[in-house]
């Protein structure tokens, strides 16, 4: 676990800089945006949403927030090898270019590189719709549902090089009803995700969250 490196401590007159990525409706980001300004002594604040497509709902809301926005789009004059290399290079000029602390994924439906996540490590967060390590990937409602199981939730995670596999940071569960569509669970586990976002960078920005060399992640009043 070495190679993950922890944020500075946030406060009130410094707080930690996040961007945050999204690919569409911008939700979770509108939520943990909303816990910010609502916050009085929050340690942490967005600075810049950045989206991979231009149409996605999620930049309106936070340019009617007054929050910077970026739209990086997949560059369409480069070959295809270098396509994923090109257009994070352009993501981590605007994140340096602000002055970023912290990368949040909210709804960011690509595949970070091993390059670029590593620049990263501990200071990039992902949520997941499920409890890892069961059902990674991008179709988690659907394999709950089509499983049986009787109890599902989110899982707020530590990016690395692997497709959710980063260490477990924290976790909310909710109950899988058979009568459930896929819209009840995802509305029903959305809730939670709202939730738990914004308290464990309460977490990170405060220092109540440790990487222990074995791999768990130790996190304080949560």
């Amino acid at each position: 676990m070495n190679d993950f490196q922890l944020p500075r401590l946030g406060t009130i007159e410094n707080p930690l800089r996040i961007a945050i990525l999204i690919s569409g409706s911008g939700s979770g980001m509108e939520a943990l945006i909303n816990y910010q300004f609502q916050k009085q002594n929050s340690f942490h604040k967005t600075t810049l949403v950045i989206s991979n497509k231009a149409n996605a709902k999620g930049i309106q809301i936070a340019e009617s927030k007054k929050i910077q926005t970026s739209i990086i789009e997949l560059p369409k004059e480069v070959g295809k090898n270098k396509l994923r290399e090109s257009h994070e290079n352009l993501i981590q000029l605007e994140l340096e270019k602000f002055d970023v602390e912290v990368v949040v994924l909210s709804g960011y439906m690509r595949i970070l590189s091993p390059r670029f996540v590593k620049k990263w490590m501990g200071r990039l967060l992902n949520i997941h719709p499920s409890l890892l390590p069961d059902f990674p990937g991008a179709h988690a409602h659907e394999e709950v549902l089509a499983a049986g199981v009787k109890e599902s939730g989110c899982t707020v995670h530590f990016v690395d090089i692997g497709v959710d596999t980063g260490p477990i940071i924290a976790q909310e569960k909710v109950k899988v009803y058979s009568e459930d569509t896929l819209e009840d669970l995802q509305d029903r586990v959305k809730e939670k995700e709202h939730e738990i976002y914004p308290k464990v960078l309460d977490a990170l920005s405060e220092g109540r969250i440790e990487i222990s060399s074995i791999g768990p992640v130790i996190i304080h009043n949560l």
